[in-house]
């Protein structure tokens, strides 16, 4: 019996961002869709935050230079969605 050894590829290859989600593309073809309402940064953020991305950390992560977020695909496919912050954060 022979085993067919599946290649992954988690580096980011495009996003795409609608009104309500964040679509992350990725080198191995999977597509990760997340409610944009668990990144409150991106939810209120405007078009043109939104579009100004750039890859980071060797491939792995989508950073936000305006509005100081960064995202990783590993965060992504485990499903984390932003830490809530409670009072004693301000």
């Amino acid at each position: 019996m022979s085993t067919l050894a599946v290649q992954t590829d988690e580096r980011v290859q495009d996003v795409q961002i609608s009104d309500d989600y964040l679509a992350v593309a990725l080198m191995d073809g999977r597509i990760i869709s997340v409610p944009l309402a668990w990144y409150p940064r991106l939810l209120n953020a405007s078009v043109e935050q939104l579009t100004d991305w750039s890859i980071c950390g060797g491939g792995y992560g989508i950073h936000w230079e305006s509005i100081d977020e960064d995202l990783s695909t590993e965060g992504l496919l485990r499903g984390a969605p932003a830490p809530k912050k409670n009072n004693a954060d301000f």
